[in-house]
């Protein structure tokens, strides 16, 4: 691949890109690039933690960099996902990369890290210290945002205000050159490149990648990007608003039955986005079936010509509906059957589905 290839390939990931210019210029270095994404293994795993995920990741390790997936339970403890149970969340985190196995993450390219493993380290305990010496705390409260709390920044508890002093400390331990993660966490990685060099370090690139929506109707009209993003974002705790992995036929049917879809409008319309983001991105084609009087069935070849018919009103909200019913329970199929045929995956399936549901 040309640089271009691969900066082209990045920005299929990237909705935001800070900067361009510094990713091609890391590009041409011919140095190792490594890239990194975090999760907090808590509860269920949805279509965007799942699918698109492997989707975003795979281009990546595509365009030649170096993956790593960083399984954050400390920082889940700290922000009390399943309870602060690390042992709960350390079977979370097995769960999640059952799934990744499931649905077609190159697994051969990502390196898994726990951060249970590098909290034994005290260089690493030093540096969140000294990241936390850069900027006052109100800073590091802003940039908090990502945890998904709503609370007021008086509710956040002694524990929670040290996380984004360790995602920081994250990637420069990681050696990540690139942050990989989504939208609602631009505040944190922005924070991140203006310590960097202040500590010695590298400004890391920032590639933020969309955040699907969840399928009820957008409430907030927040003009802010990344405030609006974290409004509308698909969530957990809004479990018939959000695609699990596990889903069955009939989950598809019921969610994506009353999901909000507004006729000939494509922006913020989750329907479209799961066409968009994961459909297309996983079928060459994609055919819209039709009784003969309501147009006969329809094969669209790329999004662009997609998302025009339905703006045109060639396609109804029923029609694209019952289309993606159709996909997505074609990509969930091999994960079902996974945890299906495995019986050690379908212990691990049903002991995390016992655990409480939290956020």
């Amino acid at each position: 691949m040309t640089i271009d290839e691969r900066v082209k390939l990045i920005k299929e990931v990237g909705e935001e890109i800070v900067t361009e210019e510094e990713l091609k210029k890391l590009l041409e270095s011919g140095e190792e690039l490594i890239a990194y994404d975090g999760f907090e293994p808590s509860g269920r795993i949805h279509i965007a933690q799942g699918l698109l995920r492997a989707i975003n990741i795979n281009k990546m390790i595509k365009a030649g960099v170096k993956f790593k997936m960083w399984i954050a339970d400390w920082h889940a403890m700290t922000n009390d996902k399943m309870g602060g149970d690390l042992n709960k969340l350390r079977r979370v985190g097995e769960y999640f990369i059952e799934v990744w196995k499931a649905c077609g993450m190159d697994l051969n390219n990502v390196e898994f890290l726990w951060a249970s493993d590098i909290v034994k380290d005290s260089d690493y305990w030093k540096l969140v210290i000294q990241v936390g010496r850069t900027n006052k705390l109100g800073r590091f409260i802003r940039a908090a945002e990502f945890m998904g709390r709503e609370d007021s920044a008086e509710k956040l508890t002694a524990a929670q205000i040290m996380y984004p002093c360790m995602q920081v400390a994250d990637i420069f331990m990681l050696g990540a050159k690139i942050t990989q993660l989504g939208m609602d966490q631009r505040k944190v990685n922005m924070l991140a490149r203006e310590i960097g060099p202040q500590l010695g370090f590298w400004k890391p690139i920032v590639v933020s990648h969309h955040m699907l929506m969840g399928l009820e109707k957008p409430s907030s009209t927040s003009a802010d990007k990344a405030t609006r993003t974290i409004e509308i974002k698909m969530s957990k705790s809004k479990p018939d608003t959000a695609v699990f992995m596990t889903d069955t036929m009939g989950d598809l049917q019921r969610k994506i039955g009353k999901a909000y879809c507004p006729p000939g409008a494509a922006e913020e319309n989750p329907v479209l986005e799961y066409f968009k983001y994961i459909v297309f991105e996983k079928f060459p084609s994609v055919e819209i079936k039709r009784e003969i009087k309501h147009g006969g069935d329809s094969v669209f070849n790329s999004y662009i010509e997609f998302e025009e018919a339905y703006k045109n009103g060639v396609l109804h909200p029923q029609d694209v509906k019952n289309s993606l019913i159709y996909y997505l329970n074609e990509l969930l199929k091999p994960v079902r059957e996974h945890f299906e045929n495995s019986p050690e995956a379908r212990k691990l399936k049903e002991e995390v589905e016992g655990y409480a549901v939290t956020r």
